[in-house]
C-alpha cells in the first residue's frame, strides 16, 4: 500500500506542528520555508519576483497551505505564491490541496456564522486577500479550513494581550482555537478527504466574553488585563460544529 504523503507549505508556528504530528502518525512529510534546512527536514518553497524556487520531491501527496497572509508587509506575495503552489501541486500529481484560511473572512458583523454564511464585503485588504485565496483554491478543486483565533504553545493570551487597549467591546464573544485542535482538525479532513465538505470552520464551541476570557488568562499569568473601547453587547459567533460530522472532537481548552 502506498504510504500517505503530505506537503506542508509554511512550516511556521502552525505548519511545523502539522508536519510533526503527520510524521508521528506515519505520514511521509515534506515541510517548507523560504530557505531549505536539511537538518530540520525543511524543503525550500520561495517566490522571488516571478521566479519560483523549490526543492519538493513528493508526488501523489496532499498539500496543506499553512502560509499566513502577512497583510502588513508591503512586499507580501502571498497570492502569487499560492498561485504557483497550485500550479506546482498539479504538476506533482497532488491528491488534494487544503488551504488554512481564517474566520476573519466573515468580517466583523454580529451573528452566528456557519460555512454557508455570506462572506463580508471586500472592503479591506484583508478581506480581499482572504477571499481571493479561497477562490483560487476552490477553483483548483481544493478545500478550505477557516481557523478561529489561535492560541497554544508560545501564544498565551494572558501574555500577548496584557495591558493592551482593545478596540472591541468587553462584552464581545471570543472565537478561539487551540493549536492542537487546529492540527487535529486538519488531519481529520485529510483522513476523510473523499467525504469531507469543501469548507469547514474550526472554532472552539465555548464563547465567553472577551472581558471574562482575558481576565481569566491574565489572572493565571499574573499580568495586567486589557482595557476595552466599549461595553456594548456584541454577539459574533463562529459555529465550528460541522467538522464533528467527520468524527472530530474539540479536546483542548482555549
Amino acid at each position: 500500500m502506498m504510504s500517505k504523503r503530505v506537503i506542508v507549505l509554511g512550516a511556521g508556528w502552525l505548519g511545523n506542528a502539522l508536519a510533526r504530528d503527520a510524521r508521528t502518525a506515519g505520514w511521509q512529510v515534506e515541510a517548507t520555508r523560504r530557505v531549505a534546512d536539511h537538518d530540520a527536514q525543511i524543503s525550500a518553497f520561495c517566490l522571488t519576483g516571478s521566479q519560483l524556487h523549490h526543492t519538493l520531491t513528493l508526488h501523489d501527496a496532499y498539500w496543506i497551505c499553512a502560509i499566513p497572509p502577512r497583510m502588513r508587509q508591503p512586499d507580501s506575495n502571498y497570492l502569487e505564491t499560492l498561485e504557483q503552489a497550485l500550479i506546482t501541486a498539479e504538476s506533482m500529481a497532488c491528491k488534494g490541496i487544503l488551504l488554512c484560511s481564517s474566520t476573519a473572512v466573515y468580517g466583523t458583523d454580529e451573528g452566528v456564522f456557519t460555512e454557508q454564511s455570506m462572506l463580508a464585503p471586500k472592503d479591506s485588504k484583508r478581506q480581499q486577500v482572504l477571499q481571493s485565496a479561497e477562490t483560487l483554491v476552490q477553483n483548483a478543486g481544493g478545500k478550505i479550513v477557516r481557523l478561529a483565533g489561535l492560541v497554544g504553545p508560545e501564544r498565551e493570551p494572558g501574555r500577548f494581550i496584557s495591558g493592551k487597549h482593545l478596540s472591541s467591546s468587553s462584552l464581545a464573544r471570543v472565537n478561539m482555537l487551540h493549536q492542537q485542535d487546529a492540527v487535529n482538525g486538519v488531519m481529520c479532513i485529510l483522513d476523510n478527504w473523499q467525504d469531507a465538505a469543501p469548507i469547514y470552520n474550526l472554532c472552539h464551541p465555548s464563547h465567553p466574553t472577551k472581558q471574562d476570557y482575558y481576565q481569566q488568562h491574565c489572572t493565571r499569568e499574573g499580568s495586567a488585563p486589557p482595557t476595552f473601547a466599549s461595553n456594548t453587547k456584541s454577539e459574533r459567533i463562529i459555529d465550528g460544529s460541522a467538522i464533528c460530522q467527520l468524527g472530530f472532537h474539540y479536546q483542548h481548552d482555549i
